[in-house]
């Protein structure tokens, strides 16, 4: 099976003058080299294909695969997580990962939160302004959580994002609003524990394969989990598996159910967080979670698990393989164990 790799690889957009920050939730070279070894090591043949852009010339020009793992995040709008989903559906080319509507649904977290709400689920009071006007009119109980609509990795979320009074709520608007360029969602702050729970599969075939909570140390900035907590975690976050009942059971149901509820696909993350009654409420849901082997926490979770990186990337094939219709033979047959 000829398996395309689609990517955004972090230094490429770096060099091309884009910042940091823009650049956050893309790749470095080593997380494509582990996931082609992955796939090459389930006896798939790898070929690197790049961005959107790249793929979009390649199909133009007549090339073609039997499966493509997409792995783009994509750039601008509240569409950029579904351009090359849309692309490979357009030419007809199954694929891993979720399709354009739920890629796009759970990029807005305002419009994820509504469809998460109408199936019945819990998830904070929010709203979605587009000017610190609108947050002053607000009716929302304080203190107040507020981050930009549609980004990820923690872009935009600093201690200033929990609110206590609406003019620190409004202040932080303004901030986000002319930074990030987007709507900011508010919503009522959470003051439980934190969690990130780890999925592998399709509708009715969806499973949580272990739940992590996250611990802010001492050099952390407090309360919240920042971006600068995400992005420089080490010495000041720590990770620990869930296991205490019925509380890991509470917690995976959620997420089960969110992630049915958005249709989403394969493999990926799902945030929770723990009311003031101690009661999981969804945050929100990340259909292309990262998977570098040694700091994304997907692999963090299977790795407290004692599920080995290829046998992760084999689950996630093979959720999309059984979608698309095709067999599961060879190496992507067999469960690997550690």
């Amino acid at each position: 099976m000829r398996v395309g790799l689609t990517y955004d690889l972090r230094s490429e957009y770096l060099a091309a003058g884009y910042s940091d920050v823009d650049t956050a939730e893309f790749d470095q070279p080593e997380t494509i080299d582990a996931i082609a070894g992955a796939l090459a090591r389930l006896g798939l043949a790898v070929e690197r294909i790049g961005n959107a852009r790249q793929l979009a010339a390649r199909l133009a020009a007549g090339d073609r695969w039997d499966l493509v793992f997409n792995f783009c995040e994509g750039l601008h709008g509240f569409g950029r997580e579904s351009l090359v989903p849309a692309l490979l559906d357009a030419w007809q080319m199954p694929y891993v990962f979720s399709d354009p509507l739920a890629c796009a649904v759970t990029l807005h977290k305002g419009v994820a939160k509504h469809v998460v709400r109408g199936h019945g689920l819990a998830t904070p009071d929010f709203a979605v302004v587009e000017s610190p006007e609108e947050a002053r009119q607000l009716k929302l109980r304080f203190p107040l959580f507020a981050k930009p609509v549609a980004e990820g990795t923690g872009k935009g979320i600093s201690t200033a994002s929990r609110a206590g009074s609406m003019d620190e709520l409004v202040a932080v608007c303004g901030t986000l609003l002319a930074r990030h360029r987007q709507p900011v969602i508010i919503e009522e702050f959470l003051p439980g524990r934190e969690f990130t729970v780890g999925l592998v599969g399709t509708g009715a075939e969806t499973e949580a394969i272990g739940t992590m909570e996250v611990h802010l140390g001492p050099k952390a900035d407090p309360g919240v989990y920042t971006f600068d907590n995400k992005e420089h975690w080490e010495g000041r976050v720590t990770y620990s598996l869930l296991t205490e009942e019925p509380l890991l059971t509470a917690v995976e149901a959620l997420a089960v159910g969110a992630w049915r509820a958005l249709g989403c696909r394969d493999g990926g993350r799902l945030d929770i967080r723990l009311d003031a009654a101690g009661q999981p409420s969804f945050l929100e849901a990340n259909p292309l979670a990262g998977l570098h082997p040694g700091h994304s926490d997907l692999p963090f979770i299977c790795r407290f698990k004692g599920i080995p990186y290829d046998e992760l990337i084999r689950r996630i094939v093979v959720s999309a393989i059984r979608r698309a219709g095709l067999p599961v033979t060879g190496a992507l047959a067999t469960r690997i164990t550690a």
